[in-house]
C-alpha cells in the first residue's frame, strides 16, 4: 500500500523537555521494511498527546497488580447482586482496544466477564433491527460484557467507508440514545471508553503489526484505509461523540499513544465508576485527567486530531 497522506506539524507535548520540530509530507508504505525517521519521531506526541516520556514497565506492573485486584472485587459484587454491567471500547484502528480489554480480563472468570467481538453481520442478521444482535448480547444477572468494537459501527467504520446510507447512519445517532436509555432504565450500567491516537502513531501501529507475523491477523482490509481516511474518521467520530453521550450513557476519550498509561487509567475509570462494595480508593490511585477526559471538555479543545 502506498497512498501518500500528509504527517501534520505538531504542537509542543504539554509535558515535552523537547521541541517537536514541523515535518513534512512523507510517503507511508505499510509494507515497506522501515518507516520515515519523521513519522517515528512525531509517533509518541501525535494528536497533542500530553506526556513528553513513556510510562516504565516497572511503575506499570507496581500500579497494575492492585487494579486488577480492585477488578476481582468488582466482579465478585457484580456476582452477588445480580448487577449486569456493559462496558463498551470504540476507537482508532491500532489505539488498543484488544489490549486494554485483555489487562481488565486477565485475571477474571470466564464465566461472569465475557468479550463480545462481532464479526460483520450475516445476511440474516442485515435483514433484522440493526440493534438486534447486539441486544442478544447483553449480561444476564451478575455478568460483565466488554464490548470490543460495538453498535458504534454503524457512525464509524460503516459511514466512513460507505457500508450504510447517509441516512442510515442519521438514524442511528438518533437511536443509539434511545437503545442505551432502554438499558439503563432496565438496570443495566453502561460505560463507554473512545480510545484515540494520533496519526503518526497509527501509522507506526499499523506498520508495526503488517511486519509482525504474531500480530499481521489483526490487520483488515479497513484497517488499510485507516490512515488514508483519517481526517474521514476524525469528523465522523467528532460527531458521534456529541451526538450520542447522553447523562444515562456518557462516553469518556481515552489518550492511548502510550498503551501503559492508557490501560491503567481506563481501569481506573470503570473502577471508581462503579459503587463495588469494598473499594480501596487508596489502591485505585488517582485518575489521571489528562489520559482519561470527560467528552464535553474533549470536543471543546477540538477533539478528534486532523492532519
Amino acid at each position: 500500500m502506498k497512498d501518500p497522506v500528509v504527517v501534520p506539524s505538531e504542537e509542543p507535548a504539554k509535558r515535552a523537555k523537547t521541541r517537536t520540530k514541523a515535518i513534512k509530507a512523507k510517503d507511508f508504505d505499510l509494507e515497506a521494511d522501515s518507516l520515515p525517521e519523521a513519522i517515528i519521531d512525531a509517533a509518541y506526541h501525535s494528536g497533542n498527546y500530553p506526556y513528553g516520556k513513556r510510562m516504565k514497565r516497572k511503575r506499570y506492573n507496581r500500579e497494575m497488580e492492585p487494579l486488577q485486584i480492585e477488578l476481582q472485587k468488582l466482579t465478585r459484587w457484580t456476582a452477588k447482586h445480580g448487577e449486569r454491567i456493559v462496558i463498551v471500547f470504540e476507537g482508532r484502528d491500532g489505539a488498543g482496544k484488544g489490549g486494554t480489554i485483555a489487562r481488565f480480563t486477565q485475571h477474571l472468570n470466564p464465566r461472569q466477564a465475557r468479550i463480545v467481538a462481532l464479526p460483520k453481520p450475516s445476511d440474516t442478521e442485515k435483514g433484522q433491527w440493526y440493534f438486534q444482535r447486539y441486544a442478544a448480547q447483553m449480561p444476564t444477572a451478575g455478568e460483565i460484557v466488554f464490548f470490543d468494537r460495538s453498535w458504534y459501527n454503524r457512525a464509524g467504520v460503516e459511514r466512513v467507508m460507505g457500508f450504510c446510507k447517509p441516512e442510515e447512519t442519521e438514524q442511528f445517532l438518533k437511536e443509539a440514545p434511545v437503545f442505551e436509555g432502554m438499558l439503563a432504565r432496565d438496570g443495566v450500567r453502561l460505560i463507554k471508553l473512545f480510545l484515540t491516537i494520533g496519526r503518526e502513531m497509527q501509522m507506526t501501529r499499523l506498520h508495526a503489526r503488517w511486519h509482525d507475523p504474531l500480530k499481521r491477523w489483526k490487520l483488515s482490509p479497513i484497517d488499510f484505509e485507516s490512515v488514508p481516511r483519517f481526517d474521514d474518521y476524525s469528523r465522523a467520530f467528532d460527531e458521534m461523540l456529541s451526538r450520542t453521550s447522553t447523562e444515562a450513557a456518557p462516553w469518556h476519550v481515552v489518550r492511548s499513544n502510550d498503551k501503559l498509561r492508557a490501560r491503567l487509567n481506563a481501569i481506573r475509570h470503570v473502577l471508581k465508576a462503579i459503587p463495588y462494595k469494598g473499594k480501596d480508593e487508596a489502591a485505585i490511585g488517582l485518575l489521571d485527567e489528562d489520559i482519561v477526559i470527560p467528552v464535553d471538555r474533549y470536543l471543546d479543545n477540538g477533539g478528534e486530531p486532523e492532519s
